[in-house]
């Protein structure tokens, strides 16, 4: 296998979220990516609210809980990407209330040798919920 890097401290610098709601909620973007990165399943579910949803490549992703991500998720994807880890081009606040937060945001995704796979422009909502922010559903241009 790879050796897999942690990629924490390489976030964009490119943000833009106002203190308050927007700051905690893009805790919760900087959490998953994080846990993606280190392709660690109960970190990325811990930055999600269930059920979640995912609109991508023509379909409907709807994850009730947790368990519904197969434990062979990261070896099929790397295997059919060939991806090695991803990285925030930019994360912008868009609308936002005291307890739900929409963000335009873009991602790339990088193979092992830090070539780019492709940039995805992405949606993600992140809410308030039981006093914990979470992504709750997000639509992106990635397969």
């Amino acid at each position: 296998m790879a050796e897999i890097h942690d990629h924490a401290d390489e976030h964009s610098d490119d943000i833009v979220a106002a203190p308050g709601a927007e700051q905690e909620a893009l805790a919760a973007l900087n959490g998953y990516m994080d846990a993606w990165n280190r392709r660690d399943i109960d970190g990325m579910d811990a930055a999600f609210h269930f059920p979640h949803v995912r609109i991508a490549s023509g379909s409907i992703i709807h994850l009730e809980s947790p368990a519904s991500r197969l434990p062979d998720f990261f070896e099929k994807f790397i295997a059919a990407t060939g991806w090695h880890y991803s990285l925030w081009d930019y994360r912008r606040a868009v609308q936002s209330t005291d307890d739900k937060v929409h963000f335009a945001v873009q991602f790339s995704r990088y193979r092992a040798d830090a070539s780019v796979i492709g940039a995805y422009p992405s949606m993600w909502i992140v809410a308030k919920i039981d006093g914990r922010w979470g992504v709750q559903a997000r639509s992106s241009f990635a397969p």
